[in-house]
């Protein structure tokens, strides 16, 4: 018998930039020829879980905008033991950016963060501030280093404005780089072209992939390429990473599918 899988995503979900429809329309199409699989909300995962193999959370939305929703499925997926791709294992987003703080703290390459003590900030421009749990630039604060020493931190971090050349992604499945997209324009986020890391590129993404500890699911490691031609990490997105799988090829799409039905079949077999 074909294992069946859950998938959850919302569709209609307006993000900027990004077509979560066509990336998930495109996935479950092509998983439709390894698993059964049915989508839902969101909202009905924690409700539908049960009577499914395993649960794949994919373009499913910031879950700040259902945070409860989301920590009754969280704890009641670990309180069954369901098994969930990308596992909830993960120490990065899924569980806030707190991770930020900490593996700047025991010398990561990763902009300067802190949570307790903008003093220890290097001196810039200007300084961003943004809640610990959030995503797409939600809450975020542009504020310069006399308001920076006035604001309470509490459930935010601060980090330096960074002046970057580009932001590149890297993406991975399980511990395993698939392929890496770039933003030439660091105005224009989304607008994403093809690149080919270097070995020092690939080693600078392995190392937090491999700190993280999640062995079935899928990981975008976002970086900034400074003035000084060094890679710094902007964000570790393991909950529930897009994918802009239409800006690659085929072949690596192909690629790509295949590889998470492996990954899943692995997860399975737990």
């Amino acid at each position: 018998m074909r294992a069946k899988i859950l998938y959850v995503t919302d569709l209609t979900y307006p993000a900027k930039g990004r077509r979560y429809g066509d990336e998930d329309t495109y996935l479950t199409r092509q998983l439709r020829e390894h698993f059964d699989l049915a989508l839902c909300h969101p909202l009905d995962a924690a409700a539908l879980m049960d009577g499914f193999d395993a649960v794949v959370v994919r373009n499913s939305g910031p879950v700040i905008h259902q945070q409860a929703e989301y920590d009754e499925f969280r704890a009641a997926a670990i309180t069954r033991d369901t098994r969930v791709f990308t596992q909830l294992t993960g120490k990065a987003d899924m569980i806030g950016k707190q991770y930020l703080v900490d593996l700047c703290e025991i010398g990561y390459p990763v902009i300067p963060t802190t949570g307790t003590d903008p003093a220890s900030l290097p001196e810039a421009s200007s300084y961003v501030v943004k809640p610990k749990l959030g995503s797409d630039s939600i809450g975020l604060l542009r504020v310069s280093r006399d308001e920076l020493t006035h604001l309470c931190l509490e459930g935010q971090l601060a980090q330096p404005l960074i002046d970057f050349r580009y932001e590149v992604s890297f993406y991975f499945i399980d511990r395993d780089l698939q392929y890496a997209l770039y933003a030439p324009d660091p105005a224009k986020r989304w607008e994403l072209e093809r690149y080919e890391p270097t070995d020092e590129d690939r080693a600078f993404a392995q190392q937090f992939v491999d700190w993280n500890t999640i062995d079935h699911g899928i990981q975008r490691v976002d970086a900034c390429r400074t003035a000084a031609g060094e890679l710094l990490l902007v964000e570790l997105e393991d909950l529930n990473p897009f994918l802009s799988l239409e800006l690659t090829d085929d072949a690596t799409r192909s690629r790509f599918v295949e590889r998470m039905a492996h990954s899943l079949t692995g997860l399975l077999a737990l």
